[in-house]
């Protein structure tokens, strides 16, 4: 399989180095004591934590493109979204009737169409997580960066986000690293997991 993310020698923090190759189509889950930096080695990877090494896509170094458009190829939907508009609306590109994958993915994910024009004070958390991912997921990345993306659903609507992201994985359309402390859901969603440590990556077998 071609290696669509490099990660070479990745430290920040007190953390690192950390190297890992993801293939095209892969979901990688990463675990790991709660503190030990899970969430700042996705925003290292995103390149919105400073850190030191290089993140390569698809053999191109984000150190040769924008931050902006190195994150949105790979993109991060971390565990607390943010939102910076009163109503929903305005955080989606061409959201509108029109746009199929958009109108597709709120349905998916248990919203009517009207979701587009809530305030974002009535949502709660899991409103929040779903339509961060939709708003990531519309925008079609190459790597998806899930930081506990199920951590505010139920069963049913976690099961639901993990066959989408599936989905993208196996069409080739999206490649993934996606934290989880829930290790029977790593089992389901991982072609490989990882143990995140202060100072290395290592491979678990679920």
């Amino acid at each position: 399989m071609s290696t669509v993310l490099s990660i070479q020698d990745l430290r920040f923090l007190t953390n690192g180095p950390y190297s890992l190759e993801l293939a095209l189509g892969e979901c990688c889950g990463l675990n790991g004591a709660s503190g030990v930096g899970k969430s700042q080695f996705l925003r290292a990877v995103a390149d919105v934590l400073p850190h030191q090494g290089e993140c390569k896509l698809n053999s191109v170094s984000s150190l040769s493109m924008s931050p902006m458009d190195w994150r949105k190829r790979v993109a991060l939907v971390p565990a607390e979204s943010f939102w910076w508009y009163d109503t929903v609306e305005p955080h989606f590109e061409e959201a509108n009737k029109n746009n199929a994958p958009l109108c597709q993915l709120i349905e998916r994910l248990g919203f009517s169409l009207d979701v587009l024009h809530w305030q974002i004070s009535r949502l709660s958390t899991g409103e929040r997580q779903r339509l961060s991912l939709i708003r990531t997921l519309i925008t079609n990345p190459e790597v998806l960066l899930l930081d506990e993306p199920t951590s505010g659903l139920d069963n049913t609507m976690a099961a639901v986000v993990e066959t989408i992201v599936a989905e993208r994985c196996t069409k080739k359309e999206s490649s993934c690293l996606w934290i989880s402390h829930d290790l029977e859901q790593l089992a389901r969603i991982s072609d490989r997991c990882f143990q995140l440590e202060q100072n290395t990556l290592r491979e678990m077998s679920l």
